[in-house]
């Protein structure tokens, strides 16, 4: 907190907007895309959405709205935008760095599986951004705007402090020793540019820093007592319990529930103070379902490991045949119903590999941090969106519903979270997924949109609806997903033909 402080008040903003604006100022929806790039790269210093919503919102939203996007849009992106800056390493907020206590992953194996979904999200509100400025037919001139070769000739000592913390943690060194190096790192760069830090400047980040601390820090000591509280009493383990007895052993279902029970709890806590009781009563109902996923998988397949099959010859023992080959996913589910509630967690233990149950506890908590800034944009109460109407001067409520739907991509993220590799599998598989994820969220957007580089025909945005489904869903066949993806495609330069022909006859 004290060192997103510091960074804002040495002029790292500034910095942080011009180069957005180098980046994505010549593309289609060129200030849109400066929204969604500023507010990333601010967010991922900053760690508060509405503060990000109100620092780079005040430049961002006029600058839309000049060029042609309509108002209430520009407010909704803005809020889009700036509730992924939560999601972007390497701050994420405070949220990150309690996740790392409750599961005990490192700080840096956290931010550094965080980044490839942050994309993903801040993807999605891009493709948002072209098809709106595709749709109003704005286009940008921005021939007088500077070369990110002269923003980084420039602002280059505006990087030296984040460098300085990543390296920091990549050597070893405790996220709170990191950032107090780091937040010395920002005066001293700031010495190197125009703008150095005064005396004055400085007590001002302190005093900036200390209020958001003491805020967070009573908000921390409250929600604490709560989840003693949750612990001691083993209310915990009844929610659940309950989650899953309501989702009857839906892993999907049970998603859903705690999707609305974060938003429920986001209209009376902010989203840090969510996500640490949703992570104390729902993640180990995730967690379970999840690994009893994988177990089935090694049921079906064969492959369960000795030690874990002694389990099941105490338990079920005239059904130990079934375990010598493959089985249905039936028979599967049949034998892991043998297993009573208190021996699924040495079964768990026993079957899979230490690595993968890390993972899969990452997965569990990175499902409920994200579900968990839904209120940001949700209405009724979305303190984002509420703030970007505020400087779009549009009405809140329906600024609220905008951002929403722009921000669709929180709901469908945690999902590749818990169903395939995004997270838990190996390099290239992680790398797949993204593809494919950008692909489907692409012709999502071309569904709901109805519109990708010209209006689509029902034939057309169907199919494109079709192939979001296909490319998303975690059980299809890999060729059916190429398939999708080559249809998709042909779909998008079908419209982006239909464009050119369209400007050629004007």
């Amino acid at each position: 907190i004290l060192f997103g402080a510091f960074l804002v008040r040495s002029g790292a903003g500034d910095f942080i907007i011009a180069l957005a604006r180098a980046l994505a100022g010549k593309m289609v929806g060129g200030p849109g895309l400066v929204a969604v790039f500023g507010s990333g790269l601010m967010g991922s210093v900053s760690g508060s959405s509405v503060a990000n919503t109100v620092s780079t919102g005040v430049i961002t939203i006029p600058l839309m709205t000049r060029v042609g996007f309509p108002a209430k849009f520009a407010a909704a992106v803005e809020a889009a935008a700036s509730t992924g800056g939560q999601l972007m390493p390497p701050v994420m907020g405070a949220g990150v760095f309690i996740m790392a206590s409750y599961t005990q992953i490192s700080y840096l194996d956290i931010i550094a599986y965080a980044l490839l979904p942050a994309c993903l999200y801040f993807l999605s509100v891009g493709f948002y951004v072209r098809v709106e400025a595709k749709k109003q037919g704005i286009v940008c001139d921005q021939s007088h705007a500077d070369s990110v070769f002269t923003v980084v000739r420039q602002g280059w000592y505006s990087l030296l402090p984040l460098c300085v913390l990543v390296a920091l943690l990549i050597y070893g060194f405790t996220p709170t020793y990191a950032a107090g190096l780091s937040i010395i790192a920002v005066i001293v760069a700031s010495w190197l540019g125009p703008r150095p830090m005064t005396i004055k400047a400085i007590f001002d980040a302190l005093s900036q820093g200390a209020n958001n601390m003491a805020t967070t820090a009573m908000l921390l000591i409250a929600i604490g007592l709560i989840v003693n509280v949750v612990a001691m009493t083993g209310i915990g383990n009844v929610f659940s319990l309950m989650v899953s007895q309501w989702a009857g052993d839906s892993l999907f279902i049970t998603i859903v529930l705690i999707a609305i029970a974060s938003l429920i709890l986001g209209m009376g806590l902010p989203v840090t103070a969510s996500y640490i009781v949703l992570a104390t009563l729902a993640a180990p109902a995730i967690y379970i379902l999840m690994a009893e996923n994988q177990l089935l998988t090694l049921l079906m397949q064969g492959q369960l490991p000795e030690a874990a099959r002694s389990i099941f010859m105490l338990l079920a023992p005239e059904h130990i045949v079934l375990l010598q080959d493959s089985m249905s996913l039936a028979q599967a589910k049949m034998l892991l119903v043998q297993v009573p509630d208190e021996y699924k967690h040495q079964l768990i233990e026993l079957a899979l590999a230490p690595e993968s149950l890390t993972m899969l506890l990452l997965s569990a908590h990175m499902i409920i941090f994200w579900l968990s800034q839904d209120s940001n944009v949700t209405p009724p109460v979305c303190l984002t969106a509420f703030a970007a109407a505020a400087i779009a001067k549009t009405p809140p409520m329906a600024t609220g519903f905008k951002a929403w739907k722009i921000a669709k991509a929180l709901y469908i993220i945690p999902l590749l979270f818990a169903y395939t590799g995004l997270l838990t599998g190996d390099l290239i598989e992680m790398l797949t997924v993204f593809v494919f994820a950008t692909l489907a969220l692409y012709a999502m957007v071309g569904f709901v949109e109805g519109y990708l580089e010209a209006k689509l025909t029902l034939l057309t945005r169907i199919l494109s609806g079709g192939c979001c489904l296909l490319m998303l869903w975690p059980h299809s066949m890999i060729e059916l997903r190429y398939l999708a993806a080559v249809i998709f495609i042909g779909i998008f330069y079908l419209s982006r033909r239909q464009d050119q022909q369209a400007k050629l006859a004007y």
